[in-house]
């Protein structure tokens, strides 16, 4: 049975009129770029029930309908109200419900209780995610050059800001279904051929190298400036840690031996009771997990997933190796191509390789590095500037990219960033070490 409540009743199909031979002006790229991306949040929520959008599973995840009200949210604020000539807010007191964290632009509601918010209607959403994108395409295609300046890179942060709220989104719906006794499944999952790779190293040769943006496409502040790093010679894990090597290492007792692991790592452990990844559990013998496509058996070949920190450092030092820094990440990643596992696949599901080395899709990649600024960084001026600065203190740096994060979104210099604990989202390992002697 379906809803019969769909996201298209908000609006109809998003189509860009014209000719695709001619080239596209500045304004009409920005404006195709803007109704994509908010499409595609319309695709992510075409398998939800009404009651999907309005669950708040933990304090760390969000409903669904906040991520569509918030995302709005940010361009109405930031880009609609300072720029559109007269706009007015119809909704005035969804500045307070939708506003995450931006301290500079007012209080906002407690973000533990956003569940707790049936009203708005996710009607009354849609309805507002159309008011706002209505009047975003007439901005940008209407305004005066100097004003089209202005918008522009507001614009952009605003549609890679999506992005990464369209990934939250599906984070967080898995973890909703996940505590459902019914297993609920929100998409099912398109076929993909396994398969085993041997576990190969690419030696990197030590020397000092430059890290970070450089400019000539979007980028957000925390991946500059570029800057130069000193590295010693390192070998990189050609692929990703599988289940089957996970399975290894709960096998020889790797969650009970303390010595794998960092004391905060430990007393996690202790604490929770952890004896497996997230959403993994043993019926009949067996080991399985839920994905967005239901419960299914755990597959030896399928990159290990929903791992923290704490257990992705664990494993390294079982295995005899390490994670990689993220400065090492980067220089082993920097010319691969930006293929592999993304969210326009639909799998939502990290698979196996297509190619040798593969650093980017399927897992967000944890690395030794605390979260930290670049030499030379300088948060923004005003509200923007809390993006992500301020998170700065008691974060890991995860990099490449997930089966949840779209490719257009992802590049070599891309900072994530969790806390060590995290575990609901798409994260996985990948081995370094120190060159081997002979």
């Amino acid at each position: 049975m379906t809803s019969n409540f769909s996201p298209a009743s908000a609006g109809s199909t998003l189509t860009i009129s014209g000719s695709s031979l001619l080239p596209l002006s500045p304004a009409q790229s920005l404006a195709q770029q803007l109704r994509a991306v908010r499409q595609f949040s319309r695709q992510l929520c075409e398998t939800l029930e009404t009651e999907d959008y309005v669950v708040q599973s933990m304090p760390d995840a969000s409903p669904v309908k906040w991520h569509l009200a918030h995302t709005t949210w940010f361009f109405e604020t930031f880009v609609l109200a300072p720029y559109l000539a007269g706009y007015v807010s119809p909704f005035p007191q969804y500045n307070y419900l939708f506003n995450s964290y931006y301290n500079a632009v007012g209080e906002r509601h407690c973000r533990a209780q956003r569940g707790v918010l049936s009203r708005p209607t996710v009607s009354e959403v849609w309805e507002y995610r159309q008011f706002v994108e209505d009047r975003l395409d007439g901005l940008i295609l209407e305004a005066s050059a100097d004003t089209f300046q202005l918008v522009q890179p507001l614009i952009e942060i605003g549609i890679h800001h999506e992005k990464q709220h369209q990934e939250l989104l599906l984070t967080d719906v898995k973890h909703m279904l996940a505590q459902n006794p019914l297993l609920p499944v929100y998409r099912e999952r398109k076929p993909s051929q396994p398969v085993i790779r041997p576990l190969g190293w690419r030696h990197h040769g030590g020397g000092l190298h430059e890290i970070g943006t450089s400019g000539g496409g979007f980028a957000f502040d925390n991946e500059g400036p570029r800057h130069r790093v000193w590295l010693e010679a390192f070998e990189l894990a050609t692929r990703l840690v599988t289940c089957g090597d996970w399975l290894e290492f709960m096998a020889d007792g790797g969650y009970h031996k303390p010595e794998y692991w960092l004391s905060a790592g430990w007393a996690t452990v202790q604490e929770k009771g952890w004896e497996a990844p997230l959403y993994w559990e043993k019926r009949d013998g067996n080991w399985q997990h839920f994905a967005l496509a239901g419960l299914r058996p755990v597959e030896l070949h399928e990159p290990v997933a929903h791992v923290s920190l704490y257990e992705a450092d664990a494993f390294a030092r079982w295995s005899g190796a390490r994670l990689p820094s993220e400065a090492e990440w980067e220089v082993a990643a920097r010319d691969s191509p930006i293929e592999g596992n993304f969210a326009e696949s639909g799998q939502f599901h990290p698979v196996s390789p297509t190619l040798e080395f593969e650093p980017f899709g399927n897992l967000w990649q944890w690395t030794r590095s605390q979260y930290s600024p670049y030499p030379g960084y300088s948060p923004a001026p005003g509200a923007l500037g809390e993006y992500n600065g301020k998170f700065m203190s008691n974060q890991f740096v995860l990099r490449g990219g997930s089966c949840a994060t779209s490719q257009t979104h992802i590049r070599s210099t891309y900072r994530n960033f969790f806390p060590p604990e995290a575990r609901w989202q798409f994260s996985g390992v990948r081995l370094a070490r120190d060159p081997q002697n002979p």
